[in-house]
Order: C-alpha cells, then sequence, then structure tokens
C-alpha cells in the first residue's frame, strides 16, 4: 500500500503545476498556482470537516464516503469501529456471562477498591452480609463491617489465615472472610458461610468433651486403688505388672486432661478477657520443672531474658503451651544434650523460643506436626510418655493470641521451636498493676 502522505503530497504538487500552466495561459502563471494551492486546502479542510463531524456524532454510522487518501482514512476507520465494536460486545458478554456465573456462587465476591470503598459484590453478599447497592455502593467497608476484629483483620493486610465471625445481619450464621489483593490495592473479599462446618465441628468438640469427663471418673478410681495395691507388700511380678498399669493409667489421665484442654480451646479462636502474665515469674517455674524432668538425663537447660516486657494474656493457656514446648524438648533431646528457652522483644511484638541439639526432624514432617495424634516416631513418641497433642494445644493458644509458630529444625542438629505474639500485647512489668485495674 503507497503512503497517504505522500500521495497528498503529490497531489499538492499535480495541483501548483495544473494552476501554474493555466495561469500561464492567461500571463498569470504565479496566481494560477496560488489558486489551485488554495482549492485543493479547501478540498482537505472539507475532507476534514466531515470527518470531525462523524467522529463526535459517537453512533454506530458509516464514515462519510470519498475516494483518495481520505477515502483509504475513512475505510480504514471504518474497519476499526467494526473491530472495536465486536471487541465491546465480546467484553460485555464476558462481564455479563461473569455476573451471572458469580450470582449462582454460594460464596459471597465483593470489590473493595484502593480507598477502602466497596465498589461491587454479588447477591450471596447481599444475603450474608445485608448490604445494599442502591445505598451501600462506594461507601467504606468498615463503615459497613463495623466489627473490632474484622477492623484489625482488614487493617493488618496479612490475610494468610481466615477470619471466622458471626454475620452481621444473623447471629445465627457463622461467616468465614478471606482477602486477596490485586491489582493496585484493591481487594477482593470472600465470605462463606460455614454455619454447617461449625456446628459438625461443636459435635465432635462436645463428644470429645463428653467422653473425656466421662473417661475421667473411671481413671480416678482405677489410679486410686493401684496406689493403693502398690503401698502393700506384693510378689515381684505382680508388683511389677501393677506398676505398668499404673503408668498407663496416668498416660492416659494425661491424655484425657490434653483432650478436655483442647476442648476448651477449640471453642473460640480468640480470648475473652485478657490480663497480665508474669512471664519471668512463669518461664522460671517452667525451666525449674523441666530440670526436674530431665534430671536422668544430665540435659544442660539454660533460660535467658533479652527484655523485661511482659504480655497480656490467658495465664494457664500460655504456661500449658509453653511447657509443652519445653517439656517435649526434654522427651526428645538425647542425654547430655543442651535445651535453650530464651524470651526476646523486637519491633515485630515478643517471641519465646526453646532450641535443642536432638536429633532434629525430617522437614517432610514439620507441616504436620501440629495436627492431633501426629508423630514422626510412632515408636519414640509412645515411649517418651507423650500424647500427640502437645504440639496442637501449643497451635491454638497461639491462634487465640493473635500468635504464630514457627518451626526450624534440622536431621541430626537439633530443633528450635518459636512462638511470635503481636506487639499489642506486650506491656512494661512495671504497668501490669495499672492494666490489672
Amino acid at each position: 500500500m503507497h503512503n497517504p502522505r505522500q500521495t497528498l503530497f503529490f497531489n499538492l504538487i499535480v495541483s501548483a503545476i495544473a494552476g501554474a500552466l493555466i495561469g500561464l495561459l492567461f500571463g498569470f502563471a504565479g496566481w494560477g498556482a496560488a489558486l489551485a494551492v488554495f482549492g485543493w486546502g479547501l478540498l482537505q479542510i472539507r475532507h476534514f470537516t466531515r470527518l470531525d463531524e462523524w467522529v463526535h456524532r459517537g453512533d454506530d454510522s458509516q464514515p462519510p464516503e470519498t475516494t483518495g487518501p481520505w477515502g483509504e482514512l475513512f475505510d480504514q476507520l471504518a474497519r476499526l469501529q467494526r473491530r472495536s465494536s465486536q471487541r465491546e460486545q465480546d467484553l460485555l458478554a464476558a462481564i455479563q456471562r461473569f455476573q451471572q456465573s458469580s450470582a449462582a456462587l454460594q460464596d459471597g465476591l465483593v470489590i473493595i477498591d484502593r480507598h477502602n470503598n466497596l465498589e461491587w459484590w454479588n447477591r450471596a453478599a447481599d444475603r450474608l452480609l445485608g448490604l445494599k447497592a442502591a445505598s451501600d455502593r462506594g461507601k467504606p467497608v468498615m463503615n459497613l463491617l463495623r466489627d473490632p476484629r474484622f477492623i484489625r483483620y482488614f487493617r493488618r493486610g496479612q490475610y494468610d489465615e481466615p477470619l471466622e465471625l458471626q454475620s452481621p445481619i444473623d447471629s445465627d450464621l457463622r461467616l468465614q472472610y478471606q482477602i486477596t489483593k490485586f491489582g493496585e490495592g484493591d481487594r477482593m473479599l470472600v465470605v462463606r458461610d460455614i454455619t454447617r462446618l461449625v456446628r459438625l465441628e461443636q459435635t465432635r468438640q462436645d463428644f470429645v468433651a463428653n467422653a473425656s469427663h466421662e473417661l475421667r471418673t473411671p481413671l480416678t478410681v482405677i489410679c486410686g486403688y493401684l496406689e493403693t495395691f502398690l503401698d502393700q507388700e506384693l510378689p515381684r511380678p505382680l508388683a511389677r505388672a501393677l506398676s505398668q498399669m499404673q503408668a498407663q493409667a496416668r498416660r492416659m489421665e494425661s491424655l484425657v486432661s490434653d483432650l478436655l484442654m483442647l476442648s476448651r480451646l477449640d471453642a473460640s479462636n480468640h480470648i475473652a478477657d485478657e490480663h497480665p502474665v508474669n512471664l519471668h515469674l512463669m518461664l522460671t517455674q517452667i525451666h525449674r520443672d523441666a530440670q526436674a524432668l530431665a534430671q536422668d538425663k544430665g540435659h544442660e537447660i539454660t533460660l535467658e531474658f533479652d527484655s523485661e516486657l511482659e504480655m497480656l494474656g490467658q495465664e494457664l493457656e500460655l504456661h500449658s503451651a509453653f511447657s509443652n514446648l519445653v517439656f517435649n524438648a526434654v522427651r526428645y533431646t538425647p542425654e547430655e544434650g543442651h535445651i535453650r528457652l530464651r524470651w526476646w522483644v523486637d519491633p515485630s511484638g515478643g517471641h519465646f523460643s526453646v532450641s535443642d541439639d536432638g536429633i532434629g526432624i525430617d522437614p517432610i514432617h514439620i507441616p504436620r506436626l501440629t495436627e492431633r495424634f501426629y508423630r514422626v516416631d510412632e515408636s519414640r513418641s509412645s515411649a517418651s510418655g507423650g500424647t500427640g497433642l502437645g504440639l496442637a494445644i501449643v497451635k491454638h493458644v497461639l491462634v487465640r493470641h493473635g500468635g504464630k509458630l514457627s518451626i526450624d529444625s534440622t536431621p541430626g542438629k537439633g530443633s528450635t521451636f518459636s512462638c511470635h505474639f503481636p506487639p499489642e500485647l506486650l506491656i512494661s512489668a512495671g504497668s501490669q498493676e495499672q492494666a490489672a485495674r
């Protein structure tokens, strides 16, 4: 295809030469060329005016009909118009299909713009959150979902774990919120109705709690009689058998206690109230108990405090979590091993770690260590007297306190279990009495 600019320039030259020749017949070659160029310019202005009028109409009408370079330009614009119209129809069809498919979802979808305003949502969001298109579009999401826990979750910007809350319009519904970032500061909020799952989980928790309570009474009776029998003079084979029975009964008591603890922790993902916890006193007591437990193994157990800051929380739960980590290190660290307990604070929050130089854990097992009854080595765990619930309790306690557990282990070199707590739970030791008031 030839160049339109060259064609226009060629037409201009031809017009000027033709005008000059005609003017030469009358003795005015210059005026003839000037008039020809002026006429050529008027023709271009006319073509441009027709194009400008067509563009400003903004409808789907065909561009003006003409010939030459302007005709080619109009034809090209017509082709672009058809392609643009087809593309627009395809996009509208895709948007309509997306809206239809999202409307059919049982989960609520909410699009939140970079300014934290509601931009779009589907029908399920109307049903689960009570959003109204006529009045709520463009409003800040935190003005409509006012639960303080959701506001903290939204502002924190860390959405690896979902948030579970009651529906703002129906207290019988239990919703799960999951936020995903996309674009330049935009967010997509997915709201899922998990009421049925919560009820099933509650049924399971009730069963475990009731069964554990029912087991506790006969175990108490069995342990009492075994202790009475062992206080008597008995033949050695019988005494050995009763001692083994007593050890297994105590292990079952420990298992029942851990199940009851998990049942209480499962009741909520958040602690109901917070109290100042004297970590120095608590960890010192745990350190003393660990030394008593490890006295036959010759472990060297050290305790370090790199900060005087304490924290807010539930003391019994934190004691259970920390002691589980420490006692696990004592159980699974070979004789003459070293165990290090440490509490420190940095800008990201408070941290407690338990490090040992034991046999370590294969990385393939680490993601599943906090599952209930999961054991890396069944025979070794049974011999140590563990219940398989300790790390599950640790995980639940940390979740209730807004913290998380990290595990770093190398086979043959040892393991480090670290608890990380958010900075808002930290308080100075001198402010405990004030916080209690």
